[in-house]
């Protein structure tokens, strides 16, 4: 199969500053690719403007083989919870069902298929005994996967997740990345902004590693490396001598 997403020399700026830099790469299907970096590095940028959330100066992007625009009811997105109204009244069942409409088309309502649908995604997050309660009512870890149930409803191919794992507890973090690994078991790909370098080797298959530039991209073996950090994050990065993991300090 060609590639899900191509992405070719892309360049981003915020009011004439240029925030990203001719940044490219591609990957196929069945991927859990984390977008690592510094902060300011310009991941949730990149995700936002590869979906023409926000302008791009320049640079294209390919999904399956498509415009975004063509391809965009074939892409889930979980943007950070910082950007989400929870005083919004709606409840859990709702949030969910709102998943379902992209492929419902205009002026149809949900029926029993998009019913059954919700339900399946609420049970495969563990939230279906929530479905009536107020999104905001919920822990950081429950919003999350509420967030994530509505995702699966679009019964998307490709997924960006947009720091998922901030604010969370440790029960709905398993949950999360185990529902990203059965994603990507079933030929999906997945993206995923993240800052936890400790578990960058156990959550993923391939990296992103951008400072407002593409600095390499490939499988974790080919990236995590101590030279490559280095050079992303400015600083000197050590490797731990019973784990095998990096670190870093501040110079």
């Amino acid at each position: 199969m060609s590639n899900v997403i191509e992405v070719n020399h892309l360049h981003v700026s915020y009011y004439g500053h240029e925030v990203l830099s001719d940044v490219s790469f591609e990957f196929g299907p069945g991927k859990l690719v984390g977008i690592i970096g510094p902060n300011g590095a310009g991941k949730s940028t990149m995700i936002k403007a590869i979906m023409k959330l926000i302008p791009r100066d320049r640079g294209e992007v390919k999904i399956f083989g498509e415009s975004i625009e063509a391809s965009r009811k074939r892409i889930a997105y979980v943007p950070q919870r910082s950007n989400i109204d929870w005083d919004f009244p709606i409840n859990v069942y709702d949030t969910v069902m709102l998943g379902t409409y992209p492929k419902l088309g205009l002026f149809k309502k949900p029926g029993a298929k998009e019913k059954e649908l919700v339900n399946e995604c609420l049970e495969r997050v563990g939230m279906m005994e929530f479905a009536d309660k107020q999104i905001g009512e919920l822990s950081g870890g429950q919003q999350q996967r509420v967030f994530l149930a509505r995702a699966l409803a679009q019964e998307a191919e490709l997924f960006f997740l947009d720091e998922p794992f901030v604010g969370i507890d440790v029960a709905s973090e398993k949950t999360i990345v185990g529902i990203l690994g059965e994603l990507r078991d079933e030929g999906k790909t997945v993206f995923v902004v993240h800052h936890d370098l400790s578990k960058v080797k156990d959550y993923f298959d391939d990296l992103i590693l951008i400072n407002r530039e593409l600095i390499q991209s490939g499988p974790v073996e080919s990236v995590f490396k101590k030279d490559i950090m280095s050079r992303a994050y400015r600083t000197d990065f050590t490797i731990d001598p019973q784990t095998g993991g990096l670190s870093y300090g501040v110079n």
